[in-house]
């Protein structure tokens, strides 16, 4: 990531739209702008692999589900925040990873510019590419500040994407286990 663009930029938009970047109150905006984004952006270089090579062995093969899991995320079209939780099941297949290790990875692609329905999509594949498991569910519910601070303006409104892969996208019993698993059957 390049910061010093970053500022630039900033500098430039800060002019645009009539401001002073000289001013008391912007003068150390760029910067700020700047480390902000490399903050909540840095997932770009990340992938899934190394936090999900932790495995252990398990007899088990049981959904496990971690839900509500809290993410904040970058829309890519209007570069506006969208936020909400994530619910994330798998079936193992002899062996399980560690449940942080399940946040980790919805961590990892909500930081970078998103559409919901691409981070729903990589957060089940990355699950199905590096834990040994039947299947994948995976849900998430946001909303969009690009829906609720323009153009339509309806706060509160949530956008829901699920991604099946493996024995929930053939057994539609297991999906209905998983809904009833976070309290919606």
């Amino acid at each position: 990531m390049d910061k010093e663009m970053i500022r630039t930029a900033v500098e430039m938009l800060l002019k645009g739209i009539g401001e002073d970047p000289e001013r008391e109150g912007l003068k150390e905006t760029p910067d700020r702008i700047a480390r902000m984004y490399e903050e909540i952006l840095g997932g770009a270089g990340e992938t899934a692999a190394q936090p999900l090579s932790k495995t252990f062995h398990t007899d088990s093969a049981e959904i496990v589900l971690e839900k509500d899991i809290v993410f904040y995320s970058m829309c890519e079209h209007h570069m506006m925040p969208f936020f909400g939780k994530a619910h994330v099941a798998y079936i193992p297949d002899g062996e399980v990873v560690g449940l942080s290790k399940l946040a980790r990875t919805v961590e990892i692609y909500a930081r970078r510019l998103q559409l919901q329905e691409r981070l729903t999509a990589q957060i089940s594949d990355a699950l199905m590419a590096h834990v040994k498991c039947r299947g994948v569910m995976v849900m998430l519910e946001a909303e969009h500040m690009c829906m609720t601070m323009r153009g339509v303006r309806k706060p509160g409104s949530q956008t829901v994407t699920i991604a099946k892969r493996g024995a929930f996208a053939d057994r539609q019993e297991l999906e209905r286990t998983f809904f009833a698993m976070l309290g919606r059957a």
